[in-house]
């Protein structure tokens, strides 16, 4: 029974280590400048995969490397506007859905980027989306706060990085782009990071720790497991389990940090995640329902 469902469980832990990595973020940040932390993490993760595509890495066309390096950078906007948000909010849980908004945003930029047209389940999920935003952002007045803003500018930006990432993983490797993509984004962190940030003198144990573990467990064990578990488990169930790291962001942010959580916030969060069930499953659903009947 447990072989059965051996993706179901990885996939499973992998929210949870997903989740936790927000909190291991906001840990770090406290003893190290965000943009440093951010570098320096993608640097030693990408680090970490090199042994294990070495040899495609020096196959690889210098053409194919420009266009992962440009894709690199993509995603480091995207990752610095997520963790600049982190270092200003104490409402993880609430980011965290936020980001989760990125799969709604990527038919909107393919639509733009290369004129494929979404699908009619879109057009029925964002609305939902959009109130569930609100929703979110309601405390008597409408008022987007900064932290807010950036999380949805970071899930724009991973949106693009998504389009694009599918488009050369056709031609590159997929270990060997991550690879490249992450020790870009890192490169670029750190080069931003020492023009703009202040680096401290000395860092704290604690730091030391949370860093490793945002290494360790959130970036490097956090993407084998979630490829593993992608390979053994079934595509729908790996999508519903996929939607859980904001639901247990969420949780741990309630724990660790006491985030407020009004009715109004609960129900946007909830129209938020069902919008991206819709989306993501609604074709399968009705597939169901014609079998039923």
């Amino acid at each position: 029974m447990i072989h059965k469902y051996k993706g179901d469980i990885i996939i499973f832990l992998t929210t949870i280590l997903a989740a936790a990595g927000w909190v291991f973020s906001k840990e770090a940040i406290q003893g190290l400048p965000p943009i440093l932390f951010i570098g320096s993490r993608f640097i030693i993760a990408a680090l970490f995969l090199v042994p294990f595509c070495f040899q495609n890495l020096v196959k690889t066309p210098k053409s194919d490397v420009l266009s992962a390096l440009k894709v690199g950078m993509v995603l480091a906007s995207a990752i610095f506007c997520w963790i600049y948000a982190i270092s200003i909010s104490d409402t993880l849980g609430e980011g965290a859905f936020i980001m989760s908004l990125s799969m709604l945003f990527v038919p909107i930029v393919s639509w733009v980027m290369f004129g494929s047209r979404p699908a009619r389940l879109f057009w029925l999920s964002l609305p939902i989306a959009v109130v569930g935003l609100f929703l979110m952002s309601y405390d008597g007045s409408f008022n987007f706060e900064s932290s807010q803003l950036l999380f949805l500018s970071a899930a724009i930006f991973l949106a693009i990085h998504f389009n694009l990432n599918s488009k050369f993983a056709s031609s590159i490797p997929a270990l060997t782009l991550t690879t490249i993509q992450l020790f870009s984004a890192g490169i670029v962190g750190v080069i931003l990071s020492a023009l703009f940030e202040t680096w401290p003198t000395s860092i704290s144990s604690d730091t030391i720790k949370w860093f490793a573990l945002s290494v360790l467990l959130a970036t490097s064990i956090r993407y084998v497991m979630q490829t593993v578990g992608q390979k053994h488990a079934q595509p729908t169930s790996a999508a519903i389990l996929m939607l859980l790291e904001p639901v247990f962001t969420v949780l741990l942010s309630i724990w660790i940090y006491s985030e407020e959580m009004p009715p109004t916030k609960i129900l946007g969060c909830s129209l938020l995640l069902f919008s991206l069930l819709l989306y993501r499953l609604g074709g399968t659903w009705r597939q169901w329902f014609k079998r039923v009947r």
